[in-house]
């Protein structure tokens, strides 16, 4: 098989296996352990509370991610298709999946060419950090922005998918001295996020010192990508080792916690098991400015558009509700409430 249909052939297993296998953290994302404090009297009506924002300078109409899931593949096409539909009609934010197949083999990069679909909306492109090492350069994240329109760019850290994967580039080292590089030459802001696992305050320091614009934090308690991988592991003693660190990671709650200590300044996206938008809420007012969400998403876009648009806007309208039950008009006014632990 030629290098181009094994890395499609990849990409359509990851997909396959994140719709059919049990792929799901053994940890919890930490959200369900905080509860906002209802509040019966909001004096404020439901149709006055405001859910936009603004981001790297362009305004959604709610702090809503559809989080990069996939693409390089002929099946990946109408998935990422139904997703910018439904972040078009919602005004939400989106990002693709590694660009890195329709870099080296340009024949699948329509699989990732959204904008027509979705020509206002907050883009961002993606690769993963490591190919620095593996000779991608500047001129590499340039193209992968200019392919789809690009708005942002995120470089991704997986070291323990990389680990456990057949295929792994594992060659981690000197990377933030690339970031910097990145930020330093590439006209439009970079994200830097981890793909399930979380990202620490002490590496979120390094992170801001390089001059990152943001951190997606992808904590630990949605899909765990060394369990993605074990479902596609022939040998059992590689496929032990993977199914050891099921429950590896940092919670999403707490990366949010240690990063916006850590870098008080910087913009925070927050994913990794959120499941609708009382999650999402919870994530603003624990410091974070984004909220992304995959799983569910991707099980929408893989039925239709309008089952994809359906999705999101049910997790709009919950949000609001949650400003709403709060007595918040606006995301100003959630991260000045108080959640509750629950102990």
């Amino acid at each position: 098989m030629s290098e181009e249909n094994l890395l499609s052939s990849r990409k359509s297993e990851h997909i396959r296996v994140c719709l059919e296998e049990d792929v799901a953290s053994g940890l919890s994302s930490g959200l369900e352990q905080y509860r906002f404090i209802h509040n019966a009297l909001p004096e404020v009506d439901l149709d006055q509370v405001d859910t936009g924002c603004a981001i790297f300078g362009k305004k959604l109409a709610a702090p809503l991610l559809i989080s990069s899931m996939t693409g390089g593949a002929a099946d990946a096409s109408a998935i990422n298709r139904n997703l910018a539909a439904a972040a078009q009609a919602h005004g939400i934010a989106m990002g693709v999946g590694s660009q890195r197949a329709a870099l080296e083999h340009p024949k699948t990069a329509a699989t990732f060419k959204i904008r027509q679909v979705a020509p206002d909306i907050l883009l961002l492109a993606n690769l993963g950090a490591v190919q620095f090492n593996y000779g991608y350069t500047v001129d590499h994240c340039q193209r992968a922005v200019d392919m789809i329109e690009a708005d942002a760019l995120i470089l991704h850290l997986n070291p323990l998918q990389e680990a456990v994967q057949p295929e792994g580039d594992t060659r981690f080292s000197g990377l933030l001295n690339q970031i910097e590089t990145v930020c330093r030459h590439l006209p439009v802001p970079v994200v830097v996020k981890e793909v399930g696992w979380g990202i620490s305050g002490e590496a979120a320091r390094r992170l801001a010192s390089a001059g990152v614009a943001a951190i997606d934090v992808a904590g630990a308690g949605g899909t765990s990508w060394s369990q993605v991988e074990l479902h596609r592991i022939r040998d059992p003693h590689m496929a032990a080792v993977a199914s050891s660190f099921r429950a590896w990671g940092i919670p999403t709650a707490e990366s949010i916690l240690q990063v916006r200590a850590a870098a008080p300044k910087m913009t925070i996206f927050a994913s990794g098991g959120l499941k609708n938008g009382i999650d999402l809420a919870k994530c603003l007012a624990l410091g974070a400015d984004l909220g992304g969400l995959a799983g569910a998403l991707l099980r929408a876009a893989s039925q239709s558009a309008e089952a994809a648009a359906q999705a999101v806007h049910n997790i709009r309208r919950e949000l609001q509700i949650c400003l709403f039950c709060t007595g918040a008009a606006s995301l100003a006014d959630l991260r000045h409430n108080k959640l509750a632990r629950i102990s």
